[in-house]
């Protein structure tokens, strides 16, 4: 059976922070969420009706903020998914979660549910960076909410942010070595994005800040880099490390890697292979729509072309890279051949991979690849 990988998309969250463009909405009386949590469910039930054998690989709840559902409702839809499609008793299922849900009972009851890995959005241990991105905890409540996490589960990951305007990198290396002694496995540190559509955009546009210059950018990443390397952690994807392979998250690998995976929730992304043909499925982002229609899925076949040029955006951000068994028919090697000279990106044993300097600008690359 191939393997196939289920993420659950909670949109509800306390508060909505300035950088984020997710599909979220604010959290309301759960009285209400009833409906579309049965929505979620009755979802995972259509989109597997038809799908054939499929070993689940992974689950993932991400958000939103899915530390706000009730453990008992995290339990009906691990339990759903698994009446559906056979697992392995060492199969990782992630929830992620905000410091601020972080109760001894709260979590014990996602861990008896059979959530195996937590995945806590810390963001910063500065106080004043916590209040300038919008978060509803402190620095301290953060410590105190890994320290929780580390006493239920066996597994426990953080996200940070950096590269914020008026931040050095040498403030960030104390921060990141902070965050590392905290004991945990896996730090995913991320560079704020500036998105249009989101209050940070709106501010940037109307020029009461700026984010840092692209050399400044650039300066951040490798000194995250060196830092965490420097600490023992590896950087397996271009914004994620991990304590060794196992430490890893096994769910979003096998995405990076092409592994089916189905989209459940507002919003959600999926692709699935049906008859062999890729296709790629989204569902409705409103909550309301989403709840009532019949069928909140909409389908969209790849073809050939596209589905390789998902498999090499996706497959670069891996330090791995993407083997070229899985892109028979782009001109790969000659596009490559110039950013190889130039010391962007490597081919050896039949995958192509970019350098930390390559990583860097990855984006770039891409165009340079795919033009």
């Amino acid at each position: 059976m191939s393997p196939l990988s289920l993420y659950i998309h909670w949109p509800y969250c306390s508060r909505i922070c300035p950088y984020c463009d997710f599909n979220v909405t604010r959290d309301r009386q759960q009285a209400s969420q009833r409906p579309l949590f049965e929505a979620i469910l009755a979802d995972m039930r259509r989109q597997a009706d038809g799908l054939g054998p499929r070993h689940l690989a992974s689950v993932f709840f991400g958000g939103g903020t899915p530390s706000l559902l009730p453990p008992d409702w995290v339990g009906e839809l691990i339990d759903q998914a698994k009446q559906l499609f056979p697992y392995t008793d060492d199969i990782e299922i992630t929830l992620e979660a905000n410091p601020t849900d972080a109760e001894i009972a709260r979590f014990a009851g996602f861990r008896a549910a059979g959530v195996n890995r937590l995945s806590l959005g810390v963001q910063s241990l500065n106080d004043d960076t916590l209040a300038f991105l919008g978060r509803n905890h402190s620095a301290a409540s953060a410590i105190a909410g890994i320290e929780t996490a580390q006493s239920v589960f066996g597994r426990v990951s953080l996200d940070l942010i950096y590269a914020l305007p008026g931040q050095t990198p040498d403030a960030w290396e104390e921060e990141l070595r902070r965050a590392a002694a905290l004991g945990v496995e896996h730090i995913s540190p991320y560079q704020l994005t500036i998105e249009q559509t989101t209050a940070f955009g709106r501010a940037v546009r109307r020029g009461q800040w700026s984010p840092p210059k692209a050399d400044l950018a650039e300066d951040f990443y490798f000194r995250t880099l060196a830092v965490l390397q420097s600490l023992g952690f590896e950087a397996y994807e271009v914004s994620n490390h991990a304590c060794g392979p196992s430490a890893r998250s096994a769910h979003n690998v096998k995405i990076w890697e092409g592994v089916d995976y189905m989209g459940i929730g507002p919003g959600a992304h999926g692709r699935l292979t049906r008859d062999g043909v890729r296709h790629a499925t989204v569902a409705l982002s409103d909550l309301r729509a989403y709840t009532a229609a019949e069928n909140p899925i909409e389908s969209a076949m790849l073809t050939a072309d596209e589905a390789e040029e998902e498999a090499l955006m996706l497959g670069l951000r891996l330090t791995e890279g993407v083997a070229l068994s899985r892109l028979p028919s782009l001109p790969i090697q000659e596009k490559a051949a110039p950013l190889i000279e130039q010391g962007f990106m490597e081919l050896s044993a039949g995958r192509l991979r970019a350098t930390p300097a390559g990583r860097v600008v990855l984006d770039r690359l891409l165009l340079e690849l795919l033009s």
